[in-house]
């Protein structure tokens, strides 16, 4: 790694001009997918994987078109994996599983750590399986099958927004809820911690405290945060968050908000995200009937995890928004009256975008409907492609961690 002048970094706003962000392309992870393991891995179908990276390609160069500086995961991990305390925290990491027993735990470490760097970031992306580990050994690699996988693949990791999110000039690893995802903050912490382009940041939050993911995690506008609990985010992560980001001055107002424990509303952006400072695209379904709770510090935060908190509510998300953003109204964009097209977009991520500005979003080509209702808003749209990309259940902002956007 070579040590380059440190750069902003901090997210304040959704919708703040995107100047840096961090993408996953896909790679060797997704290839592991088969009809016996995707839906174990967290996919909906087995992508196409040249397609998925053609289309990813195209998404990255619509962001770099726009001057946005793009930092891709892989090479962020191998550049990190050149410093022994790295490589040690996150070979022990991805051994840390009781499947193996101790024999083939050691054996795997082993192998692993034996890895150039390039290769090791590989091997923890997509995984180790039986017939490539050298030297194994023990009760539980006789067992296995040759295409059982001692370290498993992290396909997921093409969602960068899930395993870390930024709040002001912090950086939160999160807690992700599904066990096929949990190597994922190892390997974010990994890289906010030991890469130079990250030195100095402070973390907000750490994998080991309760579920928080960074799909249900909306910067509404500076100092307020909304946070769905739902499948993926538990109220107690959100009551974490909320003492943290009070009593670090990252927020005046915590919005807590409900969503369906279900696969299709699985984080809070997959039924709305901001397109400009006061407008949301957002699920007609939900529009009417999501509520939010009220957070606030009840007196001068002081400490991270014992401040008192103040809760009112439930009242109307877009009401408690409004007020807690201090504006008239939250404009809402809807998907379309048609509830047919309406779900049919919304399971497409049509409610997912990625705002690059006030009133310039990137989202999925094939919502046709949502893209129109947004243009008619006056919210201009640079459409991708994501046939095989949407395979994962996620658009164009669960896939992008922006790690620095100009305050509104």
């Amino acid at each position: 790694m070579t040590t380059a002048a440190p750069r902003p970094l901090g997210v304040t706003s959704e919708v703040g001009l995107l100047r840096t962000v961090v993408l996953h392309r896909p790679g060797a992870e997704l290839r592991r997918l088969t009809p016996r393991n995707n839906d174990q891995l967290l996919f909906d179908g087995v992508p196409w994987v040249a397609r998925a990276q053609e289309e990813h390609d195209a998404f990255a160069a619509a962001l770099t078109d726009r001057g946005v500086e793009v930092l891709y995961l892989d090479r962020l991990l191998a550049e990190v994996l050149t410093s022994p305390e790295a490589r040690e925290e996150l070979v022990a990491a991805a051994v840390d599983d009781p499947r193996l027993g101790a024999t083939l735990t050691r054996a795997a470490a082993a192998h692993l750590a034996d890895l150039a760097p390039e290769d090791l970031a590989t091997a923890l992306m997509a995984g180790l399986a039986h017939h490539e580990l050298r030297g194994g050994r023990g009760l539980a690699y006789e067992v296995m099958d040759r295409h059982d996988f001692v370290v498993p693949p992290l396909p997921n990791l093409l969602f960068t927004r899930d395993s870390s999110v930024w709040v002001g000039d912090q950086v939160a690893i999160t807690s992700l809820a599904m066990a096929a995802r949990h190597r994922e903050s190892t390997i974010t912490r990994a890289i906010a911690t030991h890469h130079p382009r990250f030195a100095g940041a402070e973390q907000l939050y750490d994998s080991s405290l309760e579920h928080l993911e960074g799909g249900d995690v909306l910067l509404l506008a500076p100092g307020v945060v909304a946070v769905g609990v739902g499948e993926r985010t538990t109220p107690g992560g959100a009551e974490r968050l909320a003492r943290r980001v009070f009593a670090r001055g990252l927020a005046h107002t915590v919005l807590v908000v409900p969503i369906a424990q279900e696969r299709a509303t699985m984080h809070l952006d997959t039924i709305a995200t901001m397109v400009d400072v006061d407008a949301m695209v957002m699920y007609p379904a939900v529009a009417d009937t999501l509520v939010a709770w009220t957070v606030t510090a009840d007196t001068p935060p002081d400490d991270d995890d014992t401040t008192d908190l103040v809760v009112r509510g439930p009242e109307p998300f877009v009401v408690a928004a409004a007020e807690a953003m201090g504006i008239e109204r939250l404009r809402v964009i809807d998907t379309g009256l048609d509830p047919v097209t309406a779900e049919r977009e919304q399971w497409d991520d049509g409610n997912n975008t990625l705002a690059l500005a006030p009133r310039l979003a990137v989202a999925y080509e094939r919502n046709t409907v949502t893209n129109a209702a947004l243009e008619a808003a006056g919210i201009e749209v640079v459409p991708i492609a994501g046939s095989e990309l949407g395979s994962g259940r996620g658009g164009p902002r669960c896939m992008s961690c922006p790690v620095w956007r100009d305050p509104l």
